[in-house]
C-alpha cells in the first residue's frame, strides 16, 4: 500500500487542508538597493505597480508601488504563520505592533475578530542583490475562536529548533515552526490557536535534505492530515518521485529520499476543524452572513483603523530585526 495518499501540482498558491486554508512561497531574486532607499536599483517601467505579480527579472512589486510587499489591508477570522528564509520583512498592524525580521524568524498573527497590516519588503543591501524567501500559511480558527482578540507574536530564528539527522554530507535538517519531532518541540503558538492544543497534533516544518540524503518522517496520529509540499528540488517519497507537488501522506512512517541536488519541502499537518469555511478575500468565517458581517465592521471602523500616514511603512534603513509590541514592549533576538 502506497503511503502517499494523492499528489497534486503546484502551482502559486498551494492548497490546504482543513485546519490549513492554504500557503504561498514568494522566491524573488531582487537586485540591489538604490542607495539606502530601500528600492530596487531598476526600473520599474513596464510593471503593473500596484498588481504586480509578473516575476518579470525574477522578482514582482506585488502590491508595492515603490518598495515591493503588500501594504495595509484586513484580516478577519484565522491566522497567518509567516516565515521569512531568506530577506527582510517590515510589518505594521493596526494593534500598534511594528517589526523587522528575516533569516529564519517566524511571525505568528491570530487575527481574530480582525485587524489591518502591512507586510513590506524592504531592501537593504546598496551593493549586491537582495533575495527574500518566504512562506505564509494561513491556519484556520475554530468557530469559537474567530472572534478573540488579535494576537501578535515574533519567534526569532535563534530560539527556532531545529533538528539535525545523519552525518557531514548526508543529513536531513528540521526547522520546527510547530508541533515535536524527535522529543524536540516548538516554541509554544498564540492561546487561541488550533495549533495551542495538543490533541490537534498541529506541525508545520521545514525540511532540507543533503544531495541524496534519505530519512524518514515518523507516523502520525490518524486523526490528523500530513500533506508534503515539495519545493526544491527531486524527492522520492516512498518510491514515488515528486517534482514541484504536493502529496497527501497516509499516517505511517515514511522514508523519503533526496535528489542528486538536494530537497526542500514543507509539512503541514494537523487534525481537521470540521467547519464549514466560507471566504472571501482576507476573511474567513463558517457562513455567508459572517463574511457580510466581517464587511460591514470593517467599512464602518469597527476593526483594522489603520493609525498611520503611510499605507506600506518601512522601518529606517539602519534599524535591524525588532519587535515592538502592541503594549509598547521591545524585543530583538538574542546572539547565540
Amino acid at each position: 500500500m502506497s503511503a502517499i495518499r494523492q499528489v497534486v501540482p503546484l502551482a502559486q498558491q498551494w492548497p490546504g487542508i482543513d485546519p490549513f486554508l492554504f500557503s504561498v512561497h514568494h522566491r524573488d531574486t531582487y537586485p540591489a538597493a538604490d542607495g539606502n532607499t530601500m528600492r530596487p536599483d531598476a526600473s520599474l517601467a513596464g510593471r503593473n505597480l500596484g498588481q504586480d505579480f509578473s516575476g518579470r527579472d525574477g522578482w514582482s512589486m506585488y502590491h508595492g508601488a515603490t518598495i515591493p510587499g503588500f501594504p495595509q489591508h484586513p484580516h478577519r477570522g484565522f491566522e497567518t504563520v509567516t516565515i521569512a528564509l531568506e530577506g527582510f520583512i517590515d510589518h505594521s498592524d493596526s494593534l500598534g505592533a511594528t517589526a523587522r525580521f528575516g533569516d529564519g524568524d517566524t511571525q505568528w498573527l491570530t487575527a481574530g475578530s480582525g485587524l489591518s497590516h502591512s507586510e513590506m519588503f524592504p531592501l537593504l543591501d546598496p551593493d549586491n542583490p537582495n533575495p527574500l524567501e518566504l512562506f505564509q500559511i494561513w491556519l484556520n480558527l475554530a468557530p469559537e475562536d474567530k472572534g478573540a482578540d488579535p494576537h501578535f507574536d515574533m519567534f526569532w530564528a535563534e530560539d527556532t529548533p531545529i533538528v539535525v539527522r545523519g552525518e557531514e554530507g548526508s543529513r536531513a535538517r528540521f526547522r520546527v515552526i510547530a508541533g515535536e519531532i524527535d522529543g524536540v518541540r516548538a516554541l509554544t503558538p498564540p492561546p487561541r490557536s488550533w495549533a495551542a492544543r495538543p490533541e490537534n497534533h498541529v506541525a508545520i516544518w521545514i525540511v532540507t535534505l543533503d544531495p541524496g540524503a534519505s530519512t524518514e518522517l515518523p507516523a502520525f496520529d490518524e486523526s490528523a492530515v500530513r500533506t508534503l509540499y515539495n519545493y526544491g528540488g527531486a524527492l522520492t517519497v516512498d518510491g514515488q518521485e515528486l517534482g514541484y507537488d504536493a502529496a497527501v501522506l497516509e499516517p505511517a512512517a515514511v522514508t523519503v529520499t533526496a535528489g542528486t541536488d538536494g530537497a526542500s519541502f514543507l509539512i503541514l499537518q494537523g487534525r481537521p476543524i470540521g467547519a464549514p469555511v466560507v471566504q472571501q478575500g482576507p476573511f474567513v468565517a463558517n457562513t455567508r452572513e459572517e463574511i457580510i458581517d466581517a464587511i460591514q465592521d470593517y467599512r464602518a471602523g469597527r476593526f483594522g483603523a489603520w493609525p498611520l500616514d503611510d499605507d506600506g511603512p518601512v522601518l529606517p534603513h539602519g534599524e535591524g530585526r525588532i519587535a515592538r509590541y502592541p503594549d509598547g514592549d521591545v524585543r530583538r533576538p538574542t546572539a547565540k
